[in-house]
């Protein structure tokens, strides 16, 4: 199942722009390692999903997986051929807007190489440009 939002204000958002890079949600907070993002972008719910069970897919029971991003966005798209007017378009899908330097995934329990394998796996499956980082050492 898809995530999505309980309960929304606004049913549809406007596409807005993308500017700066992430303040928050930067750092290797509950696992030891990350993947974080390198460009901005639009991740869907269902390439969040995806991700995910192809990083549990690969983990089996050992480790764990912490998932950083929500879906608070709604996407519209109106029919195709379609003529211009009407309005727009319903809500397709739910989407997290992704700032540079976010991270989207964290995993804990896990060797360094395991984590690497992991997040080469979820890699493939982002639309931006991801990228492994460790937990910094205060």
């Amino acid at each position: 199942m898809a995530l999505m939002p309980k309960r929304v204000k606004h049913r549809k958002s406007q596409r807005g722009r993308i500017k700066g890079e992430a303040t928050r949600g930067h750092h290797v907070v509950f696992g030891d390692f990350g993947l974080q993002s390198t460009e901005g972008g639009w991740v869907s719910a269902a390439t969040i999903e995806a991700g995910r069970i192809a990083a549990q897919q690969y983990l089996r029971t050992e480790g764990r997986l912490y998932i950083r991003v929500f879906p608070h966005r709604s996407v519209t798209s109106i029919p195709l051929e379609t003529r211009m007017g009407k309005g727009k378009g319903e809500p397709e899908y739910w989407a997290a807007t992704v700032k540079p330097g976010t991270v989207l995934y964290e995993i804990g329990g896990v060797t360094e190489e395991a984590a690497r394998i992991c997040f080469a796996r979820l890699a493939h499956k982002m639309p931006v440009r991801v990228r492994m980082i460790r937990r910094r050492v205060v």
